[in-house]
């Protein structure tokens, strides 16, 4: 597998790496070494890609949900934190810096056989650290029973891919309250509920988030492909044109939210 690299180390929204992801599964042919069009050694662009991103607070929830039912939009205003709606289905998340996105882009049309794999690579690289993981029929990733890891798929022709999440740490009050409606109160009891079915990454390891994101990389991948300042513009081309498209953000039934 081959970890995609990008330019710099600037943290940038969730829906460039979005963007990012898409525009990796869209490759054309280009000259020799150009860009994400060919692998470094001049191949074609044939093995799977796989990179981990981290951003400022920010929920991101599935391509058919409808936005005020899934998103606190007030607590998420009011805390600066951003939302934006993905073409994968699947429910509502929370992240920020505290944890680990994973995005995989691969050659497949088959849905359940590219989530299986997936599923079993996390789950061995998690194993290789000592861990109890196992996954789920529901595309979770669980350590001694709780959740740590949830995943989403979306298909281009010819390509999947498949992005979620790792709890490495977590604001426990900001996750939690950013993805309930403002109808239903949050209670201490509540919170409770929820921690007892989830970990954290750093509850079973002694490495630091850095250590982790290294190790994942180290143990996932084998090549490295750098993208270049004009795959960066064509990813942010993509970024602006639809998902920060305030038709695709809120449905175009709901541009008054």
């Amino acid at each position: 597998m081959t970890h995609l690299v990008l330019p710099t180390d600037e943290t940038r929204r969730l829906s460039f790496y979005l963007a990012m992801e898409e525009y990796a599964a869209s490759p054309k042919p280009s000259p020799k070494g150009k860009g994400l069009k060919s692998l470094p050694s001049g191949g074609d662009l044939e093995e799977a890609l796989f990179f981990l991103w981290q951003v400022e607070p920010t929920v991101i929830f599935g391509r058919h949900q409808v936005i005020e039912n899934e998103v606190n939009i007030p607590y998420c205003r009011e805390h600066g934190i951003q939302f934006y709606r993905r073409k994968s289905g699947g429910g509502c998340v929370y992240a920020d810096r505290s944890n680990v996105m994973m995005s995989y882009i691969t050659r497949s049309d088959q849905v359940q056989t590219t989530f299986r794999e997936y599923m079993q690579m996390v789950c061995a690289m998690l194993k290789e650290l000592g861990l109890d993981a196992t996954s789920t029929e529901n595309n979770d990733v669980l350590i001694g029973g709780r959740k740590v890891s949830g995943n989403a798929y979306y298909h281009k022709p010819g390509w999947s891919i498949v992005h979620g999440t790792m709890l490495f740490d977590t604001d426990m009050q900001h996750m939690l309250q950013a993805i309930t409606p403002p109808k239903q109160k949050l209670t201490k009891h509540g919170v409770e509920s929820v921690r007892q079915r989830i970990t954290l990454l750093k509850e079973h390891t002694s490495l630091s988030i850095e250590e982790f994101k290294r190790f994942a990389v180290e143990r996932l991948c084998s090549n490295t492909l750098r993208l270049t300042d004009e795959d960066v513009r064509n990813i942010e081309r993509i970024e602006q044109e639809t998902y920060l498209n305030p038709e695709f953000i809120y449905g175009k039934e709901n541009m008054s939210v």
